[in-house]
């Protein structure tokens, strides 16, 4: 007879469920992004067709219908500038707004840290008036400035806690050491401590990144001239009321995904441990 299994082995039964489960979830997740590329890949007006034709003669027309019938070309050149500057300004402000709070003590240190977590609890319908009012006083409507500046004030609160739960886990001894050889705090916090936060500043950007490549609520509010528009607020131009442009709608989506995932890609080594080592220290 087999004797007693050893602790955490898993017998037949279970890892046949686990691995059941695994595979029925994977396919649930990818899905959508298969029948989002088919679909994007069928002939003019294939959508329509009543007949559940999986990939029935592919063609890039859609794309080609994308890039050249349509002002995609602009909505892209104006989201890859409102989602540079958002990630250089954001990933800025948030790492020095966390060094400052990790290793100083001033007036009002915790007034800061509670406005920073209580700007997170506003959800963006509420906060969608008075930034308009703010933009109109300012004339920043239908400027990029403007749009980065809405960005920025969803990405830096919560990126601020994150890098200074980073920061707090990064000794205090390291930048006395650098003081100690004549830098100063700037050059502490530029030459030692940054390099060692380089996770921290990965999940920084990517955060901030993706808040301005995928948000369609401030873009639509604040722009309202066709040139002006980001990728998400011109997919609207593709459903109306009555009647939605489903094959460019498709392609549109599969030509802003592809920078997001190439982004992803090459911060995804730090993700994982940036985000576990701003979390266990906040």
């Amino acid at each position: 007879m087999r004797g007693p299994r050893p602790r955490g082995e898993r017998g037949p039964l279970a890892s046949f469920v686990l691995h059941t489960t695994l595979v029925a979830a994977s396919l649930v997740s990818v899905f959508p992004v298969v029948w989002l590329v088919l679909t994007s890949l069928k002939p003019r007006d294939g959508w329509l067709s009543s007949e559940p034709r999986v990939f029935d003669s592919p063609s890039l027309d859609n794309y080609g219908r994308v890039l050249t019938e349509t002002a995609f070309p602009s909505w892209l050149l104006n989201s890859v500038l409102v989602a540079g500057l958002t990630t250089v300004a954001g990933v800025f402000l948030a790492a020095t707004t966390g060094y400052a709070i990790s290793r100083f003590r001033f007036p009002g240190h915790r007034w800061v840290m509670w406005t920073l977590l209580v700007t997170q609890m506003f959800p963006v319908a509420v906060l969608i008036v008075p930034l308009y009012d703010l933009m109109a006083a300012l004339r920043l409507l239908n400027r990029l400035p403007g749009l980065v500046v809405a960005y920025m004030t969803v990405a830096v609160p919560f990126c601020a806690w994150m890098m200074k739960g980073y920061f707090d886990a990064i000794p205090r001894e390291i930048d006395q050491a650098g003081m100690v050889d004549g830098l100063g705090p700037f050059g502490a916090f530029a030459r030692i401590v940054l390099p060692l936060a380089r996770p921290g500043l990965a999940v920084t950007a990517f955060y901030c990144f993706m808040t301005a490549w995928g948000e369609i609520a401030y873009a639509s509010v604040f722009m309202n001239e066709e040139e002006r528009r980001t990728l998400g607020a011109g997919l609207q131009r593709f459903v109306g009321q009555h009647w939605s442009d489903w094959g460019l709608l498709t392609a549109a989506a599969v030509l802003i995904a592809v920078p997001a995932a190439a982004v992803f890609l090459l911060v995804q080594r730090h993700l994982v441990k940036g985000l576990t080592a701003g979390a266990t220290t906040m």
